[in-house]
């Protein structure tokens, strides 16, 4: 798994007013957790932070403060903005060399599937996965081979084996399906019902002003 020099600034605990105004400057504050230890509350520059958010790949993130060793950290949690999506504040725990921690690691689908081919439509359940394992088994990404899935199969948590890593979520979440595509009947049956002629109306008044004449 690749690892990442992150240079990183140590803060006081600050209130919303002031966070608010560094995030304006580019400055999202994050905070340090380790088990034993006090957090450790730190601010990161958003171009920096910003390509280990947006992506598909795993990674341990080495903090390095002003003068001091490297920590070695990963994402726990991001929080974004509702309305601009931008990151507000992040979340990083330390790891322990010998120590087993748990992450979440992106999925990536490899392969064309057999069933998509044959018009099928393709449907991820989890785009990420929740797993347990030592730092150095950390994979940056888990690889699932799509190809032999026809219309109507699914790969689900049960079904995936790795070596060093233990997946956490539910044996029977589905991670990835193939689905048929909708019936062109239930079409053919709308357009005839937007299609058919409007009733008559009035027409037994008419009837009834024929029989008068």
């Amino acid at each position: 798994m690749a690892e990442i020099v992150l240079a990183a600034k140590k803060r006081e605990i600050s209130n919303k007013g002031a966070n608010k105004n560094s995030r304006k400057n580019g400055v999202i504050p994050c905070i340090f957790y380790l088990k034993g230890n006090d957090p450790i509350p730190f601010s990161v520059d958003e171009v920096t932070l910003k390509p280990l958010v947006f992506t598909s790949e795993a990674h341990i993130i080495n903090l390095i403060f002003e003068n001091e060793k490297p920590i070695g950290t990963i994402i726990k949690d991001v929080q974004f903005d509702p309305v601009t999506d931008r990151i507000v504040h992040v979340d990083f725990h330390g790891i322990t060399l010998g120590q087993k921690l748990e992450i979440q690691i992106p999925v990536n689908l490899i392969g064309s599937s057999k069933g998509i081919k044959e018009g099928g439509i393709l449907q991820q359940g989890l785009h990420k996965l929740d797993v347990e394992c030592l730092p150095k088994d950390i994979p940056e990404q888990i690889d699932i081979d799509i190809t032999e899935l026809q219309i109507g199969d699914s790969i689900h948590i049960r079904d995936l084996k790795f070596e060093n890593i233990t997946l956490l979520n539910h044996e029977d979440s589905s991670v990835v399906s193939i689905v048929a595509p909708r019936e062109e009947e239930d079409t053919e049956e709308e357009d005839d019902k937007d299609s058919a002629e409007p009733e008559v109306i009035g027409k037994d008044k008419t009837d009834e002003e024929d029989k008068a004449e």
